[in-house]
């Protein structure tokens, strides 16, 4: 190749390089119990690691049930989860987690390249973010059941 072809210094590295991959089941049940964030496009699940745990690094492991599709769907969301990782993990995840990429059904291949970037990237944030306490702001509060002859604006007279 000669100095003309494309500087390949400012790609990111293969996920393979900078990220390892999980592949015991354990590891991946240890990820549920822990924090998670949905997108349009996947699931993220976020574990901090135990000090005593000797793996290293970011890890990251990638899964689609049969909801999403036959195998050939399947893959091809696992294979766009692995390019969305490789591309922003290294910048965005800490090292010392552990972080599982969950494939929806029909978003997660047909969305946008770039959407599914921003997905995980949002992701990340919120899930680096501390926990609020329950009950603390008005957002995600559900509202009071109301029976069926009670109404917001009267008083149910009876």
């Amino acid at each position: 190749m000669t100095g003309d072809s494309a500087d390949m210094g400012n790609a990111p590295p293969a996920v393979s390089v900078c990220l390892t991959v999980l592949k015991n089941r354990s590891d991946f049940l240890r990820a549920a119990k822990a924090r998670r964030q949905g997108t349009g496009g996947m699931m993220v699940q976020a574990r901090k690691r135990q000090p005593e745990e000797t793996a290293t690094g970011v890890r990251v492991g990638f899964t689609c049930s049969k909801k999403v599709g036959n195998a050939v769907a399947r893959n091809r969301a696992k294979r766009r989860l692995r390019e969305v990782a490789r591309l922003v993990l290294p910048t965005h995840g800490l090292p010392g987690y552990d972080y599982v990429l969950i494939g929806r059904a029909e978003a997660t291949a047909q969305r946008p390249f770039e959407q599914l970037q921003g997905d995980l990237i949002y992701a990340l944030k919120r899930l680096h973010q501390p926990p609020r306490p329950r009950g603390e702001g008005d957002k995600g509060k559900r509202p009071q059941h109301r029976g069926p002859n009670q109404h917001k604006g009267k008083p149910q007279t009876s």
